[in-house]
Formats: C-alpha cells, sequence, structure tokens
C-alpha cells in the first residue's frame, strides 16, 4: 500500500486517530512528569489541548486539506493549555499555515510541513530548551525531509519520523540531566510521539491498542451533568434530588485490605444515593460527583476506602432559583446600554475559594478558577479578558506552566493585553499590591509589578506522589515536600515537620513579613503551631495567615 498525495478528509481522520492515542495514554504522560508532585499534568494539558483540535477538525472535514490544517490550528490555539499544549498548538499551527493553500499534498509537502512547524515552535518558546518536546519535533521533522527525498510515499516518510521522534525521545535524558536523574523521558515528547503514531496508524489503516474515545475533564462532565439536570426550563421543586455533592476519596490500603478497589462495584453503590452519578479512579484517587438528598450519608459510604479531600456541597434548589433569577436580569440588561469601558481591568489564575477572594479583595476584576492540575485554556483567558470589558488589561497566570498560554491570548486579542509573568501565588499578589490605578501609560505598571515580583519568595508544602530521587533527596510516595521557589529543598513523613524545616531554610536576617496561606488538607491547629514556631524561632518576622483553601497544596508561603 502506498500514499503519494493526502487530501483533507484523509487528515481529519489521522488527526482524530491522533488525538484519540494521546487520549488513551493521557495518563501514562502525567505519570512522566519529574517532580512527584500530585499535580503532574503535561498528559492532561496536552490530551485537552488535542482534543480541542480534533473536536474543530471534526466539525469541518472536507476534501481541502489546507482548509482542515485551518480548522485544527484554530481548535489547538484556542483550547491550547500548560506549556506543552502551547507548544503542542504552535508545532501544527506552522504545519497548517504551510500547507493552507494547497487542496492536497505531497509527501515532501508533508515533510515541509512538519519542518515548518517546528521553526515555528521554537519561535514562540523565549528560551527553548533542548531535551523537550522541541527536540523530539525537530529531529522527527529533519528524519522526515531526508525520507522525503529519497521517497513519494507518505506513509514511509511518517514510518521514519515516527521511527526517529521515539529515537529522539530516548535520547532526552541524556539532554537533560534532571529527566537522567529521575529515569524518566520528557513528557511533553513522549505525548507528541502518541499523536505521531496515531497518524502512521491510521494511514496504514491500523487499529493500535487501548484506543478509546478522546476523554474530557470532570469539570466538563459536571457542566454537562448540570446542563441537563438544572435548566432554566424546570421547576425549582421539580428538583428531585436537591444537593450536588462533589469529593476526592485519597485510597487507603488499610481501608481496602486485601481486597482491591473496583470501580465498578463503588459506582453501583453509590448509584443508590442518587443521580448524575460520576466517578473518575485511579490507583490512589477516585473522584465523585452525584446529585443525592442525603450527601452525608454519601461521604459516609466513601470515608470506607480513604481520606475524604475536596468536598463540596451545593443545595441545587437554591442554585437553580438564583441561576432563574440571574437570567431574568441578563435578559433585562441585554436591553439596556452597552456598559462603559473601564481604564484598567486585572485578570489573574487561581485555586481555592479563599485565594480568589483574596485577589479579588486587593483589585483583581476576574479571577479564572484554575492553576496547578487545572490549566485553562487560551479561550479561557481570551473570554476573561472580554469579560473585564476595559481599555487595558494585565493578566497574572500565577504559575509557570500558564504563561504561555496566557501570551497566546494576548496574540489574539492584542497589544492591548500584557502579561506579568507570575509563577506563583504570593507572586502574584506582590505585583497585583504594586498595580497603581492612576498610571497613564502601562509601562509604568508592567516595570513595577514585574519588579514587585522579584523581592517576594515562595514556598509550598504538598505530597509526593511517587519514590524519586531529585536534587540529591531520596524521595518516597506519601512524604511531604518543601518547595522553595520551585526546587523541592526538604521532605519529612510529617506535614508540620516538612513545614518548619523549609521555613527555617527560607528565612534569612531581611525577611519582615511571613504571609500563611492554609489549604483544604491543613487545620487549624497545624496554622497555630506554625505561627507559634515562627514567633520563637524568628521573633522579628510578622506573621499574617489566610484561608486559601487551595487544593493538595497544604501551605503556601510568602516571604517578603
Amino acid at each position: 500500500m502506498s500514499i503519494t498525495v493526502l487530501e483533507g478528509k484523509r487528515f481529519a481522520e489521522m488527526v482524530i486517530q491522533g488525538a484519540n492515542h494521546l487520549s488513551s495514554n493521557a495518563k501514562y504522560v502525567d505519570a512522566l512528569n519529574v517532580f512527584p508532585v500530585p499535580d503532574g499534568d503535561t498528559g492532561t494539558n496536552m490530551n485537552l489541548s488535542m482534543t480541542s483540535g480534533a473536536k474543530e477538525v471534526q466539525n469541518n472535514i472536507q476534501s481541502h486539506i489546507g482548509k482542515v490544517g485551518l480548522s485544527l490550528s484554530k481548535g489547538l490555539l484556542m483550547g491550547a493549555r500548560g506549556n506543552s499544549g502551547v507548544i503542542l498548538s504552535q508545532l501544527f499551527r506552522g504545519f497548517s499555515k504551510s500547507i493552507e493553500q494547497k487542496e492536497s499534498i505531497t509527501g515532501k509537502d508533508f515533510a515541509e510541513a512538519l519542518q515548518f512547524g517546528v521553526e515555528t515552535a521554537y519561535k514562540a518558546v523565549m528560551k527553548p530548551v533542548e531535551g523537550t518536546i522541541l527536540t523530539v519535533a525537530k529531529d522527527a521533522a529533519k528524519k522526515g525531509l531526508q525520507a522525503a527525498e529519497q521517497h513519494d510515499d507518505i506513509i514511509t516518510i511518517l514510518e521514519e519520523v515516527v521511527k526517529e521522534a521515539n529515537a529522539s525521545l530516548n535520547r532526552t535524558p541524556d539532554l537533560l540531566p534532571v529527566l537522567k536523574e529521575v529515569g524518566v523521558v520528557d513528557s511533553g515528547g513522549q505525548g507528541l510521539v502518541f499523536v505521531y503514531e496515531g497518524f502512521l496508524a491510521e494511514l496504514k489503516g491500523e487499529k493500535l491498542p487501548d484506543t478509546v474515545k478522546a476523554v474530557v475533564s470532570m469539570n466538563e462532565l459536571v457542566n454537562a451533568e448540570h446542563h441537563k439536570n438544572v435548566h432554566s426550563v424546570i421547576n425549582t421543586d421539580d428538583i428531585e434530588f436537591g444537593y450536588c455533592t462533589e469529593f476526592m476519596v485519597r485510597l487507603e490500603q488499610e481501608k481496602l485490605g486485601n481486597k482491591p478497589f473496583s470501580e465498578e462495584e463503588f459506582r453501583k453503590d453509590l448509584s443508590s444515593y442518587g443521580d448524575s452519578l460520576l466517578v473518575i479512579a485511579d490507583d490512589e484517587m477516585v473522584k465523585i460527583h452525584i446529585h443525592s438528598n442525603v450527601p452525608g450519608e454519601v461521604l459516609t459510604y466513601g470515608q470506607k476506602y480513604g481520606n475524604l479531600i475536596k468536598m463540596k456541597i451545593e443545595n441545587m434548589r437554591e442554585q437553580h432559583s438564583t441561576l432563574v433569577e440571574n437570567a431574568e436580569k441578563e435578559a433585562t440588561a441585554a436591553y439596556s446600554a452597552p456598559k462603559e469601558q473601564k481604564e484598567y481591568g486585572i485578570v489573574t489564575v487561581s485555586m481555592g475559594s479563599g485565594i480568589a477572594e483574596l485577589f479579588k479583595s486587593i483589585g483583581a476584576h476576574y479571577v479564572i478558577e484554575g492553576g496547578q492540575t487545572m490549566n485553562p485554556s487560551t479561550e479561557d483567558i481570551v473570554n476573561a479578558i472580554q469579560k473585564v470589558h476595559a481599555k487595558k488589561v494585565f493578566i497574572l497566570p500565577n504559575n509557570k506552566n500558564i504563561i504561555m498560554a496566557a501570551e497566546q491570548a494576548v496574540d489574539v486579542l492584542g497589544d492591548h493585553v500584557v502579561v506579568i509573568p507570575s509563577k506563583t501565588v504570593p507572586q502574584g499578589m506582590a505585583a497585583l499590591l504594586a498595580f497603581n490605578p492612576s498610571a497613564t501609560k502601562m509601562d509604568a505598571n508592567t516595570k513595577s509589578m514585574t519588579s514587585a515580583m522579584e523581592h517576594v519568595k515562595t514556598g509550598q508544602i504538598t505530597y509526593a506522589v511517587r519514590d524519586t530521587n531529585i536534587d540529591g533527596l531520596a524521595i518516597e510516595t506519601g512524604d511531604f515536600m518543601g518547595i522553595a521557589d520551585g526546587k523541592i529543598v526538604v521532605k519529612s513523613k510529617k506535614k508540620l515537620e516538612s513545614a518548619q524545616k523549609l521555613l527555617t531554610s527560607m528565612i534569612n536576617e531581611d525577611a519582615e513579613i511571613l504571609t500563611i496561606i492554609k489549604g483544604e488538607d491543613a487545620s487549624d491547629e497545624d496554622v497555630a503551631a506554625l505561627a507559634s514556631f515562627v514567633e520563637e524561632e524568628f521573633s522579628d518576622v510578622e506573621v499574617e495567615i489566610h484561608d486559601g483553601n487551595q487544593p493538595l497544596y497544604a501551605f503556601i508561603f510568602s516571604i517578603e
């Protein structure tokens, strides 16, 4: 079998197969993240990004391959999440740009498009790092060009691309020492290999193992359920199960005993408590969404399997009444004169209701829910910017994995939007406090807000999800790790001990203020003990305490 010309419909099937193969292996890609923190999300981000591109393609299947490529580029651009998702979108943005005028392409065209995609992605990254998805894409594209000089069969060319992509992936630990130290290949590069393997399988008419329909996030599933069950066309009194109950169970071997956890049995038992049940599970965690009249009994059942975290119970009858009322207000407002644009708008990203309120209290106009494990897409950020309705907008990502998506949003909307590259919540807060609403030029605020970030240190306490050796520390699953400005510096079996060690390593004679942001996994007693520790050991440091309610990170520390 030989294919020398590729048209749009066949390319669309390649994209869909590539997205499905990545989706099937997203958890594996997540597991390759170097840090053993519970929020490794490269696979999740790449999956959601590629799925967005594939959905756009699926809605615009046609024979003109250039137009199919534009659909892919558009879907990836707006759906891009995290650095890996943004780089993936740039690879196919360049690829699609190269073929946009062509009704069909040859093997040489295909190889040249891969190369143009690589060049586009490298330009989009401020400081390209070798040993990442960029290197895998570059090596594979180079091999594709070499193969295209000798063959006109696109299958043969793509076989060489996939072969070299795998070889390049296996070389990534030689280019990035941290990969070799931890004993993994680059997660983004692995994600790209899965996409290319899906392309090739579709061209050859092969079925890949374990290929499933592209997955969506729990949030998307929950939103779909709410849309289906709590819609404005029904009466509030008609809602049968009144409490939307969401929580997670961290599985405990002691409670499971010798019997392995059965997701099927768990789902079956919970179904008797209500409707709209969704259960997503892996080896360590189960996430549950259910509408029930007895949320307490639901939580009690879940507790049989382990510790409960991230619990949220909402009265849907009250929610529905508010939804209808707000819909009526919005309908009325639609006939009102448009609001006047404010001079400045601030968009920020955070996880945890307490941190969101904290940002709003110091001047944020719109807070996007997201952060670790929940990187907002380019489209999420674009929508938020438009909602603040301002002439000039500053974005505070507060996470290094969101900065590129924010910068891509700027490309979409124009230069009235500026990204202040905050990598942590404390940096974002310091930048926002430095904002001067009376400044007439954006440059002045950009400079002062960026400068303010340099004067704050960030500490975080979280737990390890796997054994590893990194930066000279032997870390075991369940250890509490202390992270100082992105680097794991201490670890302990005890949460409080790890927090005390971290603060001791970070607080110096220049420190004046310590802000403790309490997460949902920390107790008031833990916070009180930490405050007493600082008072005894660092009497000159003023302590401020806020309830951030953030998941996964028991404490976030800001030291100024």
